[in-house]
């Protein structure tokens, strides 16, 4: 079996090098892990699980809890940190919250058992599981949302001003009656897509109305609910902005039920661009998030903390793009 002095004779290197190339420290240059990470390759060489965890007290392993494993968004959040997580060395661990503030606490009990390096997690709002993090001294990054009354590094879209543009939009095609379906009241990035939809009614001077906006669970079941119901209305909306890609497929379902096609009867925005959305019919536009920047950000972020948890909290706020297709075209 080799020995970690045989890969460093292999590699050139030291046996010190050695060590801190595969526990992922940042200061081994990169052209030295690759050389190390290859000969370790080529040697078959396991390092000692147990006890480098003794050593270091910590695993290479990051834990990733974000709030919908089905969701494109979040899924693509995953591949940016893993991408990044894997080039130094760590492995990461999935962890679906399903937006429950008792299935993240569990997860977060887990992460601390386990001794990871890291988290990095879509926060369901509570602080409590995560003041246990700071406790403990674990590095953790926040995505998506930040964490109230708790201090940390957050990686954030300007979901707001997003919003505002997607429905800016919509007002420009000359829908006049638009309605919102987003998320539960106390989600961020719920409460900000309504704030920001209400932000460009109010600049258009359009009437505002409660009749118009439906709150539901970031799902398609629920979405289709509420597109039900504001179809039902003896004045249905002639427009609508959409939460999330999930919640577009129970809206779809929806119009398809009731004959309202989009960007015929109907203009829809969607927040993410999900593979299928350019192949509908029409075309469904949508705000685009940098999911798989966020993730990148957040790995760094977070390998950053690791290696110093004496820094200062940061907060990177990135943008969202419209995408203009079919479905919010107006026609008469």
């Amino acid at each position: 079996m080799a020995t970690i002095s045989d890969v460093a004779a292999l590699a050139g290197v030291s046996t010190a090098t050695v060590s801190r190339a595969l526990n992922g420290k940042s200061t081994v240059d990169p052209e030295l892990v690759a050389r190390v990470r290859q000969a370790a390759e080529e040697l078959g060489y396991q390092p000692n699980g147990p006890a480098r965890n003794l050593r270091r007290q910590e695993a290479a392993v990051v834990a990733l809890i974000i709030s919908d494993v089905e969701n494109p968004f979040f899924t693509a959040i995953a591949r940016g940190v893993e991408d990044v997580a894997h080039e130094v060395g760590y492995s990461v661990v999935l962890c679906n919250s399903d937006e429950s503030a008792d299935k993240e606490n569990r997860y977060i009990d887990i992460a601390i058992q386990e001794r990871v390096a890291g988290v990095i997690l879509s926060p369901t709002g509570t602080t409590k599981s995560v003041q246990k993090l700071a406790q403990r001294g674990t590095a953790f990054v926040a995505v998506d949302r930040p964490l109230p009354e708790q201090a940390s590094d957050v990686v954030l879209v300007d979901t707001r001003l997003a919003a505002r543009e997607a429905t800016a939009h919509l007002i420009a095609q000359g829908y006049q009656r638009i309605g919102c379906i987003t998320g539960p009241a106390g989600v961020r990035t719920a409460d900000d897509r309504l704030a920001g939809y209400r932000d460009a009614l109010k600049a258009a001077k359009v009437r505002s109305t409660a009749k118009l906006v439906r709150r539901t669970e970031y799902k398609a079941a629920g979405a289709h609910r509420a597109a039900r119901d504001l179809l039902n209305q003896p004045e249905p909306p002639d427009a609508l902005l959409v939460a999330n890609s999930a919640m577009a497929v129970g809206v779809l379902q929806a119009l398809q039920e009731h004959g309202v096609r989009p960007g015929k009867q109907v203009g829809l925005v969607a927040f993410d661009d999900a593979p299928w959305a350019a192949l509908v019919d029409p075309p469904l536009t949508v705000v685009a998030q940098p999911a798989y920047e966020i993730g990148t950000v957040a790995a760094r972020l977070l390998l950053a903390r690791i290696a110093d948890n004496t820094r200062p909290p940061t907060t990177t706020t990135l943008g969202a793009r419209l995408i203009e297709r079919g479905s919010s075209r107006h026609s008469e």
